[in-house]
């Protein structure tokens, strides 16, 4: 669908939740039952059991994330590396065709960059039209679609489409780690479907492009369920020979527009590019969960400045929270976005 245009480690949360080989949580167990003294015992014992509910959540989320790494690690050994560069990943961008040249200008004000011309094509195996063009910017690749018919499904949720080295085996590999294929080869695109319903495109070029690297690369923002989690960091870590750069079991809920509370939230890098698995409930207030990517800028308040001078309206206003500062856009044609700087 994309046209051209020319290790795994051991969360660091979990090794430093060992003792001697032996799980935290068991030894605040132990604690937990010493006899205290008569005069403090009652508000020590709530004390212990409050701390324990604390190491337990904490825990559970690192010991599952041990545990499915544990399964990635030997897979993505036995696989070939299919990631050509985080430079080639393209988002997936879906607007009404008549809102397509207002997306375009006000994206590249927003970020910098250029426009292919738009054209005509078809990108489904099955009849279809649409006007497509790529959009290359310092913060990543967008392809941009205004479809003329009904769109096939399931095109139109696929999130991201990444380069591979080797389409059939790339395939095949994913097949192997967890993936479901919902489109096969047609024969340079397919579609895969990772556990926890995150759809993504592979596409293949015949002859590698060779595109500079980014200014930044750009997140993939993953919404998935607390029982899908392990799953989908387990199966697109081995597939992608990832590694878990952070995982954080009390993250902050303003994140996710939810001041004072916190949620899970886990990091992954590959050479593909990197993913951020947010892990809720599902209460989630508009727009949080529609925004399928994060971009990061040097200066955020400067960025929303050109953003609505060209179109684009802020649905939430710059919040601090983990040494970032974001906000979230809404840009001409739908796409919601999130961006976000260095904290200052």
């Amino acid at each position: 669908m994309t046209l051209p245009i020319g290790h795994s480690a051991i969360p660091e949360s979990f090794r430093c939740a060992r003792a001697k080989d032996m799980p935290m949580m068991v030894t605040a167990r132990m604690i937990a039952v010493m006899t205290w003294p008569n005069a403090v015992k009652e508000k020590r014992l709530l004390m212990c059991k409050m701390r324990i509910v604390g190491v337990a959540a904490i825990l559970a989320g690192a010991i599952a994330v041990e545990a499915g790494l544990a399964d990635a690690r030997p897979f993505a050994k036995t696989q070939q590396q299919f990631a050509v560069g985080a430079q080639y990943g393209t988002t997936h961008v879906y607007v009404p065709a008549e809102d397509m040249d207002r997306f375009a200008a006000s994206f590249l004000a927003t970020f910098g960059g250029k426009s292919s011309q738009p054209m005509v094509v078809t990108v489904t195996p099955t009849p279809s039209s649409t006007t497509w063009q790529a959009l290359t910017t310092p913060v990543g690749l967008i392809s941009l679609f205004g479809y003329k018919t009904p769109i096939p499904y399931p095109f139109g949720e696929e999130r991201t489409g990444y380069l591979v080295t080797d389409m059939d085996a790339a395939v095949r590999s994913a097949k192997k780690a967890g993936a479901a294929v919902l489109v096969t080869p047609f024969p340079s695109d397919a579609v895969v479907q990772w556990p926890g319903g995150v759809n993504m495109q592979l596409y293949w070029h015949t002859k590698a492009p060779s595109y500079r690297s980014l200014q930044t690369v750009p997140e993939n923002r993953v919404y998935v369920a607390p029982e899908a989690a392990a799953s989908f960091i387990r199966s697109f870590v081995g597939f992608a020979h990832g590694k878990i750069v952070s995982d954080n079991a009390r993250a902050p809920g303003a994140e996710i527009g939810r001041p004072g509370g916190t949620y899970r939230r886990v990091r992954i890098e590959s050479t593909f590019g990197k993913i951020t698995v947010l892990v809720t409930d599902g209460h989630l207030a508009y727009p949080y969960g529609r925004e399928t990517m994060g971009y990061e800028v040097a200066d955020l308040g400067e960025t929303l400045t050109k953003a609505k001078a060209s179109g684009a309206i802020v649905l939430i206003e710059p919040y601090k929270a983990d040494e970032r500062e974001a906000a979230v856009l809404q840009f001409p044609g739908g796409y919601i976005a999130e961006i976000h700087s260095v904290a200052k």
